[in-house]
């Protein structure tokens, strides 16, 4: 949040707004936290809060302070915790042989549906880049560098999803694996396409 504070002034509704935009695909983050969060970096001495007339209302806009500056700066300058992958849907299929082929395939789809979906919020902002409509041209050379790995993630996400329910299809049930030398072949393409 600091890190957006760093960029310009924002409303919680402004903050939610742009974590909903970028951020969400990469740093989930409950949108009630968003809201409670600012005041908690007022609290701290890291940003400040300052009521502005918004049409006929006031809204309170936070603003980074020069000691938020400086703790941003630290934790810029920590290395950062691992890459991971969180999916409930892949936390459930890891347990496949519990549930029916049925659930399982539809959980799948769900996946599947998830990443096409990924990929429609992203083509909507690679559009607006495009039409040079995009809110921060002064940060182009960092938001296209991070929007290039979100749209391969979600293009990795949907042509797996694709082929795991091509594969999942074709199993009895969810109970008695596929021959072995298949299965074994399937980690052998996947190595010798690293290799190439």
């Amino acid at each position: 949040m600091l890190g957006l504070l760093a960029i310009r002034p924002w409303s919680t509704y402004e903050l939610a707004k742009q974590m909903r935009r970028n951020l969400h695909f990469f740093w989930p983050r409950a949108e009630s936290n968003l809201y409670a969060e600012p005041k908690r970096l007022v609290s701290g001495g890291w940003a400040q809060a300052r009521s502005r007339p918004v049409g006929q209302r006031r809204r309170t806009v936070y603003s980074i302070t020069a000691q938020g500056r400086r703790a941003l700066e630290l934790w810029l300058r920590q290395p950062a915790a691992a890459s991971r992958l969180e999916a409930e849907q892949l936390v459930k299929f890891a347990f496949a042989d519990n549930s029916t082929r049925g659930h399982v395939l539809e959980n799948l789809r769900r996946f599947q549906d998830d990443a096409t979906a990924r990929q429609g919020e992203l083509r909507a902002i690679f559009e607006e880049y495009l039409r040079r409509g995009d809110p921060f041209p002064e940060r182009v050379h960092i938001n296209v560098v991070a929007y290039r790995l979100l749209w391969d993630h979600a293009q990795a996400d949907a042509t797996w999803a694709a082929w795991a329910l091509d594969q999942i299809e074709r199993w009895p049930n969810t109970k008695r694996p596929q021959e072995r030398p298949a299965l074994m072949e399937v980690l052998r393409e996947a190595l010798d396409t690293q290799t190439n």
